[in-house]
């Protein structure tokens, strides 16, 4: 299980870091991969804490779920800023 959730969470990974960067603009797709990925995380620190380690792929799993933590953090803040600009005269 550790192993098929590592290579689960890392394809979800890559195919949403390239599919955030061509829809920066997108809120509502970015606030969509930002709550899947909260969801990866709390599934991906369940598995590394919960089930047995397979020793040769233990830290990349771990930085795996920090860095989606920060991929997360990216895309609520894509999703949910502000995007209107005051003008004064």
């Amino acid at each position: 299980m550790f192993t098929t959730m590592f290579w689960i969470l890392m394809i979800w990974f890559v195919i949403n870091v390239i599919w955030m960067w061509f829809a920066t603009d997108n809120q509502n797709l970015q606030k969509t991969f930002a709550w899947i990925n909260v969801v990866a995380v709390i599934v991906g620190f369940w598995v590394y804490f919960g089930v047995a380690k397979v020793s040769g792929i233990d830290t990349w799993f771990n930085i795996l779920n920090y860095v989606n933590i920060v991929l997360a953090l990216v895309q609520f803040y894509f999703g949910y800023r502000n995007n209107h600009t005051i003008k004064h005269a």
